[in-house]
């Protein structure tokens, strides 16, 4: 039966390709397909690589549904529907650890090599196009798929380099954080951005001479040439097949040799320094599993200043998905590694400012979905973070709780750890700043605040006497 179309949502970010849609049918993922697309994807099927792709899940599954459950485009219906795998947590390139970008990026290689292999190629080469199942990438974008033509280049060279090259040469090559120049820019990182930080003795690292500073010459001495003379140019040149095989190879070597391993940050030693005693944390963890465990088993829970993973490890052993947010770079880099090591797919670790999380961004602010538009948890965990907002970042505390209701499902809970002024970690932050600049920073407000909010269904003090849980049920 046809679905109406007030049940149907368009994907915002799927707009720049008229050959396929996206859309989202309650929790059914979809994608109509133009007459071309569907007999490219008839084609696909019938290949060898992308079966297998599917099978060892580096490709989304996907399978064919009824060309009625979404609408036409432009009153044309659809010559095909896909029905995709709905990925547990949509999050964007600039919220991924350098490891994280480099392993997507290197997945995306591989499977334009064996694509390349049958006859195929993709269209375009986004960071975008994947997506993650815990520590595990995976390629979504199905539409990109379309049959190689001889003598063309690879259409999405320049995606590739601007979203994924650039930024993590930037970082292995001048150990600058990539994640704020992606997110400044839905397109990526221009060359001429970057070919002023890469002058004199910087030009012979690896792959700058040829994908920065050719290439970016290359682009200017064809600004004026359409698409259709660049490739006729190639074409006679002798550009074949095989020596596109023979680039993306190269390409899939210089991401192999790309490394970045940060120095050690305050964050990186967390659990030793934070002051915790073994009572305390005994006794936090118990609090914290048997409010995850409690009620109907989570579907995601959002861990905000996952550090380490402590505790997102003790929620994914009562949850579906855990999304772990942490601010530091290198301590997400470092979680991802050990999560990848460890083969979870129901942990996923992202770099994220809780003062500064990522906002809407690309075309009408909307392309890309902000943070708090795609989290919507049914347990969200701010575990030694409210003092943090409250008195570090200088966000009144009445702000902090309504920011955290805001990323609860309705009837979800928030397991929250209030650190009382007295606390050695308090007392550190507030030396810090003016006297008297925080005198709600009280436990009693908070849990008045709390309360206001939502109904308070536990809580404990930890044996230091100085630090306070809270399980509440948020609107309730």
């Amino acid at each position: 039966m046809a679905i109406s179309p007030t049940e149907v949502r368009h994907e915002p970010a799927s707009f720049r390709d008229p050959a396929n849609r996206v859309f989202h049918v309650g929790d059914e993922v979809l994608r109509g397909l133009d007459p071309q697309a569907a007999q490219h994807w008839r084609a696909l099927t019938g290949s060898t690589f992308f079966p297998a792709l599917v099978a060892a899940r580096k490709v989304c599954a996907t399978e064919d549904a009824p060309p009625t459950l979404v609408p036409a485009a432009t009153g044309t219906p659809w010559a095909a529907v896909l029905r995709h795998e709905r990925i547990p947590f949509v999050s964007h390139p600039y919220e991924w650890s350098f490891s994280m970008l480099r392993d997507a990026a290197l997945l995306h290689l591989e499977i334009l090599n064996a694509a390349l292999g049958e006859g195929f190629t993709t269209k375009d080469g986004s960071a975008y196009n994947l997506q993650w199942r815990g520590a595990e990438p995976v390629f979504i974008d199905i539409g990109s798929f379309e049959p190689v033509r001889d003598g063309e280049p690879w259409a999405g060279y320049r995606q590739f380099c601007q979203t994924v090259l650039y930024p993590l040469m930037l970082t292995a090559h001048l150990g600058v954080d990539f994640q704020p120049w992606l997110r400044a820019r839905v397109d990526g990182i221009e060359a001429d951005e970057l070919r002023p930080l890469f002058t004199g003795a910087r030009r012979l690292r690896p792959g700058v001479l040829t994908h920065l500073h050719l290439h970016g010459a290359m682009q200017q001495r064809n600004a004026a040439a359409s698409t259709t003379e660049v490739r006729d140019q190639l074409r006679a040149a002798g550009f074949s097949r095989e020596l596109l095989l023979a680039t993306v190879r190269g390409i899939e070597k210089l991401v192999r040799k790309l490394e970045h391993r940060p120095a050690g940050t305050h964050w990186s030693d967390y659990q030793r320094t934070c002051g915790y005693s073994a009572r305390d944390r005994v006794a936090k963890e118990q609090f914290v599993a048997a409010s995850v465990a409690a009620g109907t088993r989570p579907r995601l829970v959002l861990d905000l200043g996952a550090n380490d993973g402590r505790y997102s490890r003790l929620a994914a052993g009562h949850a579906d998905y855990v999304v772990a947010v942490e601010q530091d770079p290198a301590v997400v880099d470092d979680l991802y590694r050990k999560l990848r090591s460890e083969g979870q797919r129901r942990i996923l670790p992202l770099v994220l400012d809780l003062a500064d999380p990522s906002p809407g961004g690309g075309w009408r602010g909307v392309e890309r979905a902000g943070f708090a538009e795609r989290a919507s948890a049914d347990v969200v965990l701010a575990l030694a973070v409210v003092h943090h907002l409250a008195i570090g970042r200088n966000v009144p505390l009445p702000e902090v709780i309504d920011w955290l209701a805001g990323l609860t499902a309705p009837g979800g809970a928030v397991v929250v750890e209030f650190v009382h002024p007295e606390d050695p970690m308090a007392t550190r932050l507030l030396a810090n700043k003016p006297a008297g600049l925080f005198p709600d920073y009280r436990r009693d407000t908070f849990e008045t605040l709390l309360a206001a909010r939502g109904r308070i269904t536990d809580r404990l003090e930890l044996p230091s006497g100085t630090r306070t849980l809270y399980r509440t049920v948020m609107g309730g």
